[in-house]
């Protein structure tokens, strides 16, 4: 059995999956399995001329990125996971440090590292709203995503307990999953700087939907309905919907979408927010 199962979601970037992959195969460590799932690609993506480690997986239709996430993880057998998106790679030692740290800190079952930011092809320092370090992230993961599925290596049974990535969310599901998990664990941090992050291209996901927030605060909503949040979780929760909430309606009443600015008024209304 493999030691970690890295899975990659694909959709339309052939050219850039070939660096991914390139930087996955540099890897130190070697004891890896690599499943490639494909979001039905207009052109079927190809898989480089690789070893057996790397396995391709082609969805008919497209189902979006966390059903791909999540298939991947049921094709892999590795007890810990590893996500590489398409368009960043990792740096050498990514796998071998990861490994060294969760066996050496063994009361960390999910942990992330520091990254390069590159946007639009020029290094850029992340901002200090987003500099990440070890600990109990939850508060701040309401506000932010604080963690980079690129970078991250988690145990399969916390992935598993938390009921991975929600596919009824086409937009945040990162943000989703990591509210799941800081709420009942604590991330650790290796610090070095272990992936290259790429942004500003058109085909980023976000770029896709308008007013991301309306994701997030479903998110929340589904958090404190179904998850076990003691008083102190529960009330921060609260007041992020509250926030949230105010800030979507008064940028729907500014485009002129009254109904959606009413329904979120109403909802921020009701968490303490105008």
């Amino acid at each position: 059995m493999p030691g970690v199962a890295v899975i990659i979601p694909v959709f339309n970037r052939q050219e850039l999956l070939v660096r991914a992959i390139a930087s996955v195969r540099r890897q130190t460590m070697g004891d890896f399995e690599c499943i490639v799932v494909d979001d039905s690609s207009d052109v079927p993506v190809t898989l480089p001329d690789v070893d057996r480690r790397f396995s391709l997986i082609r969805f008919e239709r497209r189902r979006g990125v966390s059903a791909a996430r999540n298939r991947g993880v049921a094709a892999s057998s590795a007890s810990l996971i590893a996500f590489l998106d398409s368009d960043d790679e990792w740096l050498p030692h990514k796998l071998e440090r990861q490994c060294t740290f969760i066996d050496v800190n063994p009361q960390y079952d999910i942990l992330q590292s520091r990254e390069v930011w590159i946007r639009r092809g020029i290094r850029v320092n992340p901002p200090m709203t987003h500099k990440k370090h070890a600990g109990d992230l939850f508060a701040e993961s309401l506000k932010r995503c604080m963690i980079t599925p690129s970078s991250v290596m988690l145990r399969r049974t916390l992935f598993e307990s938390v009921g991975g990535f929600n596919e009824s969310i086409p937009a945040c599901e990162d943000y989703d999953l990591w509210l799941r998990i800081t709420a009942r664990r604590h991330v650790g941090l290796v610090d070095e700087h272990l992936l290259v992050r790429y942004g500003g291209h058109d085909d980023q996901l976000s770029a896709e939907f308008t007013a991301p927030d309306r994701f997030r605060v479903r998110s929340m909503l589904q958090l404190i309905q179904y998850q076990h949040l003691d008083e102190y979780r529960q009330e921060l929760v609260r007041q992020q919907i509250g926030t949230k909430a105010a800030i979507l309606a008064h940028g729907y009443r500014k485009r002129g979408n009254h109904a959606a600015a009413r329904q979120y008024f109403a909802l921020a209304g009701h968490y303490g927010n105008s």
